[in-house]
């Protein structure tokens, strides 16, 4: 599936807070008053994830730059997450989404073909939030070549 960009006509977010590292809580109301972007994807120490958490962590500047936050969310442990940030050195935080409440609200769950097997799994996905907690932009079915270079010229242009 292609990397598949769209506007989506404003949208406002409904609150939520879930656990992310650092011992902290990502409560989506007492964010900054700027862009956010949240980046689903699959599982913590897998090439796909890997490549694309570092593709966000090369860039961190230039979204600081444009107003922006980046958190990446999975399914995965605190611990997991934990540890994924230490190894490569990520300075944005990780929202642990075990029980899939984040997953439900953005729409990400689907159903995929992984070595021949159907399995369900977080479909790779992209969302910016402006700061008034308004849904302006998603990519969906994402693939990792480029799409963080495209989040960026799309947040730099909103700032």
């Amino acid at each position: 599936m292609a990397d598949c960009p769209s506007v989506v006509p404003a949208t406002r977010i409904t609150d939520f807070a879930a656990a992310m590292t650092s011992g902290m809580t990502f409560q989506l109301s007492g964010r900054p008053a700027r862009n956010t972007v949240l980046f689903f994807y699959p599982k913590d120490n897998t090439p796909g994830c890997t490549t694309e958490n570092m593709a966000f962590r090369d860039l961190h500047e230039q979204f600081a730059a444009a107003g922006t936050e980046v958190y990446g969310v999975s399914r995965d442990s605190l611990r997991s997450h934990e540890n994924f940030k230490s190894k490569l050195g990520l300075p944005f935080e990780l929202i642990s989404d075990p029980d899939e409440a984040m997953c439900a609200q953005f729409g990400v769950m689907k159903m995929k073909q992984m070595y021949g097997k159907t399995v369900r799994g977080i479909e790779r996905s992209t969302f910016v939030i402006d700061a008034d907690g308004q849904l302006v932009k998603e990519w969906r079915g994402v693939k990792v070549a480029g799409h963080v270079d495209e989040v960026l010229e799309f947040v730099a242009r909103q700032a």
